[in-house]
């Protein structure tokens, strides 16, 4: 089976999160966008980039864990995108420790932990969610020994 290219993905992705919105109210594929430009920036190889488009995918119900495990992706595209969907009920602690576990997954959450909290996105949110996700996103890095942003 010939594996998707990352325009195929990307179309995927796009298609999949169609009238999704972040925090902001802004399209939710401009943050898939920009983590993938996130992960090609910070040296990322083309199975990373496919999972930066896939990265929310499966945990925002855009498409299913069955799609992906039958999609034509490179085994370590598809664990990275597991490492990085959060389980109902999961402590940070044992999110980070399957992100910092899965070879090339580290490399898509601190590009998709950079994007979330820019400051330009984080501004236009009211002061008491700024400063809660500020907070996570700070604790998460520090889970992840990535130090400051």
């Amino acid at each position: 089976m010939t594996q998707l290219t990352l325009a195929e993905v990307e179309a995927l992705a796009r298609a999949a999160h169609t009238g999704q919105t972040d925090k902001a109210g802004r399209p939710y594929a401009e943050h898939l966008a920009a983590v993938a430009e996130g992960v090609r920036a910070r040296g990322g190889d083309p199975e990373q980039i496919a999972a930066a488009w896939l990265h929310d995918s499966v945990e925002d119900d855009a498409l299913s864990e069955e799609w992906l495990a039958g999609a034509a992706l490179a085994a370590r595209t598809k664990d990275i995108v597991r490492a990085l969907t959060k389980r109902p009920g999961e402590e940070p602690q044992a999110y980070a420790r399957r992100i910092r576990a899965t070879p090339g997954a580290l490399l898509v959450k601190e590009a998709d932990l950079a994007h979330n909290a820019d400051p330009d996105r984080l501004a236009v949110l009211d002061g008491p969610t700024r400063e809660r996700l500020t907070e996570k996103y700070a604790r998460m890095r520090a889970l992840l020994g990535l130090g400051q942003g």
